[in-house]
């Protein structure tokens, strides 16, 4: 596995793998990896000639006040699991690389960044999406691997992707969980036992959301309601109900939805959804 540094190798390293009809998917993260990564890179390495995994924390979407600082990095660690799984290259350019003095460039996608995290986070959406625009012109990828875990993250990369005939496929994977149901996150380090244990009623309040939508249950407000109710002991940012593709707010659930939640446990704000399918 190598390690590259820059844009210009990055990009003159993976033209010469496409110019010998080697297919390239890559998986852009923010380091401190764990198994959700490692199910994206398995199926990068599994689906492409060569698997490409990026390790930036990106300052552009955090807020002043956010945990830009002391979000984790262990790179040494990232780059041993990478190797593991079989990524070919890893790409782990540094803040002044990316960002060079004067930078002034962005990439917005409107009205999918406006619910959800945009509505709290207005900053982040445009954050993540000129990032992986910058990491997808130097890694030119056939195919790019994202959690669901964030779902508007993959519905606004899927729809940036699409409007600018980037000619790239974005593949959603499915949220890889702990053995108690929390979603896998990097944040989830800065929880106390006391708050690891209370941050199970995300993903509890949305198991049983789905499990009253199967019931039956289509009426936005009290799917919300139920799924509140179970957070009561938590710091709730949102929860809400939208269309899985425009991320427009539903009175009643039809075609596919997503319902997803945010909540503080002390400083650290962890997100969770599930997607649901009326029949």
């Amino acid at each position: 596995m190598i390690i590259i540094r820059t844009p210009r190798e990055m990009r003159e390293w993976a033209l010469a793998q496409r110019q010998t009809g080697k297919t390239i998917g890559c998986v852009p993260t923010m380091g401190a990896l764990h198994e959700g990564h490692a199910s994206l890179m398995r199926e990068a390495v599994a689906k492409n000639d060569v698997g490409v995994a990026s390790l930036f924390v990106n300052p552009k979407q955090f807020a002043p006040h956010e945990d830009f600082g002391k979000y984790p990095r262990m790179f040494e660690a990232d780059c041993a699991m990478a190797e593991q799984i079989g990524i070919t290259a890893v790409y782990a350019p540094d803040v002044e690389t990316m960002y060079p003095d004067g930078y002034q460039t962005y990439v917005t996608v409107e009205e999918v960044s406006q619910g959800l995290c945009g509505a709290a986070r207005p900053h982040h959406c445009r954050g993540v999406t000129t990032v992986v625009t910058k990491l997808f012109n130097a890694m030119v990828p056939h195919r790019a691997y994202f959690g669901q875990k964030d779902a508007q993250q993959c519905a606004v990369i899927k729809r940036m992707a699409r409007d600018l005939d980037m000619g790239i496929e974005i593949v959603e994977m499915p949220i890889v969980r702990e053995a108690d149901g929390l979603a896998m996150s990097s944040r989830n380090a800065y929880l106390s036992p006391e708050e690891r244990q209370r941050a199970l009623c995300l993903s509890r309040s949305l198991f049983r959301a789905r499990d009253i939508m199967e019931l039956g249950e289509r009426n936005a407000r009290k799917i919300i309601h139920a799924v509140r109710e179970g957070m009561a002991d938590v710091d709730i940012d949102y929860v809400e109900l939208a269309d899985a593709d425009s991320l427009k707010p539903v009175e009643h659930v039809q075609g596919t939805i997503v319902l997803a939640a945010a909540a503080f446990l002390g400083k650290t704000r962890l997100i969770d959804n599930i997607k649901f399918e009326a029949k």
